[in-house]
């Protein structure tokens, strides 16, 4: 069942370039930066109350992080929700004819497991469930 918006995650072409804008302009805790192979991207972390605000930059030109900033151009990625089941979560969205990217959890950033919902079945959002399972 999902509990709550877990963070949002905007693609950026420069980590380096922003953390200055979230940590002193927003004053938004800097948690912390990691690199996700996985998933070809590097993740800088920041609190903002309950939510973190992640950005996301490509570690590589085939990254669809950097499809997307040559697409769209930097700005909100994904929303994404914790679940306390997420393969539940995953089953119930395929049943409801919901499009996914994953039809399994894979590790992410900050040892979660992550799934992605395609946006073109969820009204234009990019959705992705994580879970601490």
């Amino acid at each position: 069942m999902i509990k709550k918006v877990d963070h949002i995650g905007i693609a950026v072409k420069s980590i380096a370039e922003q953390v200055a804008y979230y940590r002193d302009v927003l004053g938004l805790p800097f948690l912390g930066e990691e690199e996700v192979e996985n998933q070809q991207v590097k993740v800088a972390m920041f609190q903002a109350g309950e939510i973190r605000i992640e950005l996301l930059e490509a570690t590589s030109d085939e990254s669809p992080i950097a499809k997307f900033i040559a697409k769209k151009g930097q700005g909100i990625h994904h929303v994404a929700y914790h679940s306390d089941n997420i393969k539940e979560d995953l089953d119930n969205a395929k049943k409801q004819d919901i499009r996914l990217i994953n039809e399994t959890p894979q590790m992410g950033a900050d040892n979660k497991q992550i799934a992605f919902m395609h946006p073109k079945s969820t009204f234009g959002v990019l959705t992705e469930l994580c879970s601490e399972e």
